[in-house]
């Protein structure tokens, strides 16, 4: 109970810590990193590049297929925002179904970072750009993930 308690808190103190590394990264620079509570998520996956990777590929691959959809559909607002959340769901689902590939001696996990965290992603390339929005979220992350480890130390996931 004890370590379901540990990681709870954790989790909350990251996001928590992002929350405010993203507002300053947008008052300051005026870029989002991806989304408010991107960076504290990403941040506990920092040690699985694996996991990194397909979540950024996952939020190009929902902008893409928005951005495609609405060259055809009408799709603005509300809408747009529902429907990039639910395509990066989708998709990180289906990465997440999948599980491990199998190479030789050693597999991948196939994982992305929660479910909506892919969709939040593609609204801020859509708004902001791929390379603003990959560079505030890394950089963030990883100031929050120093910040865990000086508050935490090497107990962070």
């Amino acid at each position: 109970m004890d370590d379901v308690l540990m990681i709870t808190n954790i989790v909350t103190l990251s996001i928590t810590i992002g929350l405010i590394v993203s507002l300053i990264f947008s008052e300051f620079f005026g870029i989002a990193a991806g989304g408010m509570v991107v960076p504290g998520y990403m941040a506990l996956f920092i040690n699985k590049p694996t996991v990194i990777v397909l979540t950024l590929l996952i939020s190009f691959l929902t902008y893409f297929i928005v951005h495609s959809l609405s060259s055809f559909m009408i799709i603005y607002g509300r809408r747009r925002t529902v429907l990039m959340i639910l395509i990066g769901f989708i998709l990180g689902w289906f990465i997440k179904t999948i599980g491990t590939i199998p190479l030789g001696t050693a597999s991948i996990d196939l994982n992305v970072v929660g479910y909506i965290i892919p969709g939040l992603i593609a609204i801020w390339i859509d708004r902001q750009g791929a390379i603003e929005t990959y560079s505030a979220l890394i950089t963030s992350s990883i100031v929050v993930r120093l910040i865990l480890l000086l508050v935490v130390g090497a107990e962070v996931l």
